[in-house]
């Protein structure tokens, strides 16, 4: 069953639970500001997590485990030229700091499951690449080195292993890897274009974005690329998926009613 949870039509991307299930964490472009927005599992208490501000948007965020922080990435405008860097704040917006200071392009902030550590995506070694750095910034890793863009990381539930999108074949695929960057695992071969792959709270199946039949629609696999099917097949684009932490929904943002919505589907086994 679908379920349209927003009805404002707004730009909305990057979707997240609250690891309670209570909240949806997004970003939203509202009268011309970007920012941090949330909402509860209704679709209703529409809300800003931060003043916005068309000097420094900020978007992307995600919820710490335990729900009390959310690291999310901040662009510092000098002029035309933006600099990312990565900021963590409170879960009720305040107490706003640097976590990960601008190198490059600092992106893609994710948690590890254990609250330990989180991947990120910059480009400070020339192109999108994937690193690790502990709670507070520190202890930076590099977990990938190709010439094609690495980026969209994603832990498993358990923390061992990072699903991400990689150009490295020549098209945006879907991958695995462990999580110091070993064993390395090509999961899907297209033509097209397949990106910001989730995975399902019990660890044995990703959803993930793909263009394969020319509009973006929301695809779930195992975890080792075998039963492929397509769970949203519409002529809209389907993107930002985000499982409901008990695992039977799938919340994702769709413009098939014109705007940008929050949709939640019900995914049967």
């Amino acid at each position: 069953m679908l379920t349209r949870l927003t009805r404002d039509g707004s730009f909305k991307q990057h979707l997240q639970w609250s690891p309670d299930g209570k909240r949806l964490l997004f970003t939203r472009l509202f009268k011309g500001k970007m920012g941090l927005w949330t909402c509860d599992a209704t679709g209703g208490d529409l809300k800003p997590l931060l003043a916005t501000d068309p000097r420094t948007p900020h978007f992307d965020g995600h919820f710490s485990p335990d729900g009390k922080k959310i690291a999310f990435v901040l662009d510092v405008l000098h002029g035309t030229d933006g600099k990312l860097q990565i900021n963590l704040c409170d879960a009720d917006g305040t107490n706003s700091k640097v976590l990960i200071p601008n190198k490059a392009f600092e992106e893609t902030p994710r948690w590890r499951p254990d609250g330990k550590r989180l991947a990120f995506v910059s480009t400070r070694h020339g192109n999108q690449e994937i690193y690790t750095a502990d709670a507070t910034g520190g202890d930076v890793q590099r977990l990938t080195n190709d010439n094609g863009a690495d980026n969209n990381p994603a832990w498993s539930p358990d923390g061992a292993r990072l699903a991400f999108a990689s150009g490295r074949s020549g098209h945006f695929e879907i991958y695995t890897m462990k999580a110091d960057g070993s064993d390395v695992r090509r999961l899907t071969r297209t033509t097209s274009v397949n990106s910001w792959p989730v995975w399902h709270p019990e660890g044995k199946r990703l959803v993930f974005c793909s263009r394969r039949t020319g509009n973006y629609d929301l695809w779930i696999m195992n975890t080792d690329g075998s039963k492929l099917r397509n769970l949203t097949d519409h002529e809209a684009q389907d993107t930002a998926p985000a499982w409901h932490p008990e695992g039977k929904r799938l919340a994702f943002v769709s413009d098939r009613d014109g705007g940008h919505d929050i949709y939640q589907l019900e995914v049967n086994e």
